[in-house]
């Protein structure tokens, strides 16, 4: 008997594994979804401080739009942030209004087989008819099995008893719950609506801003080109300057100056290993401050038919911001182009990072830095106001993603 049950057991039990994993993964994924939250939330702040400190500052068109579009991304993503959380906890709702139902209806079953043993008690509870149910017992090995009996009917009683008390607990808990869930839900609702009003009237802003720009949009889309091509051109500047540092390094240690790596000391090696060590846990470059232009190609915000290229990070920070190194390396250049305000370049073994539109520089060729370090100050346009951080990370002259290293850009 006990091997044809063992099966059904298994799977009861099993079941009540996945059950477990199964809340476990839920609860994760809301706390994971109120973290995100959160950091959108203190991004919209951000946007907000810096445009409080720029309100004065007469803004071109195209850095408007820029500034719409993203915040209408970050409101975007919000309200999506937010619904995934009132779903998640709609469904937690649920769950636990059906746990309260089958806990309600076992509580009843409990209550009335107890009621139903208190009554058999009462009617047999005297100590005479108890003393002459053991004394018609026809042996000894009877009476003291209806003495065992006895006591094992106290003892159910009891149990009941506390079953009763412990399944009433849980009742109220779950209700507790249950009313702080909804209370929470609807504060998410409320604070959606807010946050969809906020959206629709960036989109507002941002299409009466387009309308103007539309009637003249071959003048912008000359101005994103112009200002794409100039990019490029620094670019192109940078590289030859790592291209350079390789040959350096590759001629310093006996190789051929072709290579397109980094030729490294042991030193060098234990940097490199560290810093991919720390990939995703990379410090930001500013103490405070949002991306504004991220990696790669993506379509212009003016002209959506227009793509650029970035194989950086533009960070639009606060005016006084410092510039500050991302990991532990030394300063292999102070790179100055024409036409370009200041950049500092550090090698952290085989892989660098460039700091770009600095107004002042705290550091020289050669100097070993740390993470955190004051390297310079971000140079403030007096135009617009802008203060915007230029981040370029690579592995030798392959330009990685920052994003993908620095923690939670």
């Amino acid at each position: 008997m006990t091997k044809k049950l063992f099966p059904y057991r298994l799977v009861f039990i099993i079941a009540i594994l996945l059950s477990g994993s199964i809340v476990y993964s839920q609860s994760n994924k809301q706390k994971e979804l109120e973290t995100r939250r959160q950091e959108l939330r203190r991004e919209i702040q951000k946007i907000s401080q810096l445009r409080a400190q720029d309100k004065n500052k007469e803004k071109t068109e195209l850095s408007q739009i820029e500034e719409y579009s993203y915040k209408i991304s970050v409101l975007d993503n919000l309200i999506k942030v937010t619904n995934q959380q009132a779903n998640y906890l709609n469904r937690e709702i649920n769950s636990n209004q059906k746990k309260i139902t089958n806990l309600r209806e076992e509580l009843k079953q409990l209550k009335e087989d107890y009621a139903a043993m208190v009554v058999k008690s009462y009617k047999s509870k005297n100590e005479h008819s108890r003393i002459m149910f053991l004394l018609s017992s026809t042996d000894f090995k009877q009476a003291y099995k209806r003495l065992q009996y006895i006591k094992q009917y106290a003892s159910h009683q009891r149990l009941q008893g506390e079953t009763i008390k412990s399944k009433t607990l849980e009742l109220q808990e779950l209700n507790k719950g249950l009313l702080k869930q909804q209370e929470e839900k609807k504060k998410l609702i409320a604070e959606n609506r807010l946050t969809q009003r906020s959206l629709e009237a960036e989109r507002g802003l941002h299409e009466n801003l387009m309308k103007s720009i539309r009637k003249n949009l071959s003048k912008y889309t000359a101005q994103i080109r112009q200002k794409e091509r100039e990019a490029a051109r620094i670019d192109r500047e940078i590289d030859k300057i790592i291209r350079a540092a390789i040959a350096a390094s590759n001629k310093s240690a006996g190789k051929s100056t072709t290579s397109t790596s980094f030729a490294l000391t042991p030193e060098e090696k234990v940097l490199a290993s560290n810093f991919v060590a720390n990939k995703g846990k990379l410090p930001w470059p500013v103490e405070r401050g949002r991306v504004s232009s991220r990696y790669g190609r993506q379509p212009s915000t003016v002209d959506r038919t227009l793509i650029v290229d970035r194989n950086g990070v533009s960070i639009t920070t606060e005016k006084g911001a410092k510039a500050l190194a991302v990991f532990k390396g030394e300063v292999s250049e102070i790179i100055k182009i024409k036409n370009s305000n200041p950049m500092v370049m550090i090698r952290h073994g085989s892989y660098v990072t460039v700091y770009k539109n600095l107004s002042k520089i705290y550091v020289k060729k050669g100097d070993k830095v740390v993470v955190k370090q004051v390297i310079g100050e971000v140079f403030t346009n007096p135009a617009d106001g802008k203060t915007i951080l230029g981040f370029v990370l690579s592995k030798g002259l392959v330009k990685e993603n920052p994003a993908n290293w620095i923690y939670k850009m």
